[in-house]
């Protein structure tokens, strides 16, 4: 039975959001395993709910935006979430500023370099070759330029500089473009962010001329780590009940949302460039996200159902890196090659997709029991 949380406990400052681990575990497990599982049933069935979700599995050419623009945002958004829990947490013990500011910059520097590794693995390759730009790598940088803000600034200048980042951005990709393109060009091969970066960003881009994880295109990133960090105080505050946080995250959200339809009409939501209507849009469905799994988890008590994603949650970036290191699709044909065989022609293919899965969660479920974490 769900334990309801008493009114005295309202106030009290959380020392862990449980819905936390939780959501970056459904975040996660998409990634993880989940999306061939969804595609392989649409492919199957044709069943529209199943043909629908795997569209939305896509990401869009350019413009556009799929829920699987999401995943990589709402992970961003969440390493905000916990900087006021955690950097926060040492500043309440007396911690110095300049020893969390060397942390938050080691912190950053590693999953930069986590991001190179998984781009390009451990061999030593001419610089030309190497692909600097990542997901962790903008994680990494985004998260660090949020944190020392946080560590700095007041709450209403962290809200000021989420602001001008996205602002700035909009204002710079409006009147400047590459050379030989008319101002405010947003083509791939015209905006001047790639601009940017095929001029200032070492080693090759992913797309040529182009890089998703860009280094100019970082800069909208840092709102997003931010709104993530200003969602965290929320959270953490304790003259607020634990409704009126759920409430606060949910209208921002929606509006939010609304923000970035009108922004779309000039500056288009775009995950490749990271528009400003972009980080609106995901800013809003994160703290929707956000609000439910707190609301289900650590308002209502209901936490045995989010176990499944806790344990991918609190090692996330283990089972992200071990895509490089860990052949997984031998491993799962080594153990149910039999299964696969018994079931037979086409449903072999979702259930080779559910044990891919499986084995991937057994794994970090040992890590769990073992008390092994990789932290950054």
């Amino acid at each position: 039975m769900a334990a309801t949380i008493p009114a005295d406990d309202l106030q009290q400052t959380p020392t862990r959001l449980h819905s936390l681990d939780a959501l970056r575990g459904f975040d996660m497990v998409w990634i993880m395993g989940l999306e061939p599982i969804v595609i392989e049933l649409a492919k199957l069935t044709h069943w529209r709910v199943f043909e629908t979700m795997a569209v939305q599995l896509v990401h869009p050419d350019w413009n556009g935006f799929h829920f699987y623009d999401l995943i990589f945002p709402l992970f961003l958004f969440m390493a905000g979430v916990s900087v006021p829990f955690s950097v926060g947490r040492e500043l309440e013990k007396g911690t110095s500023r300049n020893k969390l500011l060397w942390r938050v910059v080691r912190r950053g520097l590693i999953l930069v370099i986590f991001g190179i590794v998984y781009n390009n693995g451990l061999n030593i390759k001419p610089i030309e070759e190497i692909r600097f730009g990542s997901v962790l790598g903008r994680i990494g940088l985004a998260y660090m330029c949020a944190a020392i803000i946080y560590l700095y600034a007041k709450e209403k200048w962290q809200i000021f500089w989420f602001w001008f980042f996205i602002v700035a951005y909009w204002l710079i990709l409006e009147f400047a473009s590459a050379p030989g393109f008319a101002a405010g060009d947003l083509t791939m091969e015209g905006n001047f962010a790639s601009y940017f970066d095929r001029c200032f960003l070492p080693g090759k881009l992913y797309l040529g001329i182009h890089d998703p994880e860009g280094l100019f295109s970082t800069i909208p990133a840092i709102s997003s780590g931010l709104l993530g960090i200003l969602t965290g105080i929320t959270l953490k505050k304790t003259g607020l009940t634990q409704m009126k946080k759920v409430a606060y995250m949910s209208i921002i959200g929606v509006v939010f949302l609304l923000l970035a339809q009108l922004w779309n009409l000039d500056f288009p939501i775009n995950k490749n460039l990271w528009s400003s209507s972009f980080v609106l849009n995901v800013g809003g469905y994160s703290l929707l996200l956000m609000s439910l799994f707190y609301y289900v988890i650590d308002v209502l008590g209901h936490k045995k159902w989010a176990f499944f994603f806790k344990i991918i949650g609190m090692n996330s970036i283990l089972i992200y890196m071990s895509k490089k290191f860990i052949d997984w699709p031998y491993t799962n044909e080594a153990f149910f090659n039999w299964l696969f065989q018994l079931v037979g022609d086409p449903y072999n293919l979702v259930i080779a997709a559910l044990t891919y899965l499986m084995i991937k969660w057994l794994f970090l479920y040992l890590m769990y029991q073992k008390k092994i974490f990789l932290r950054v």
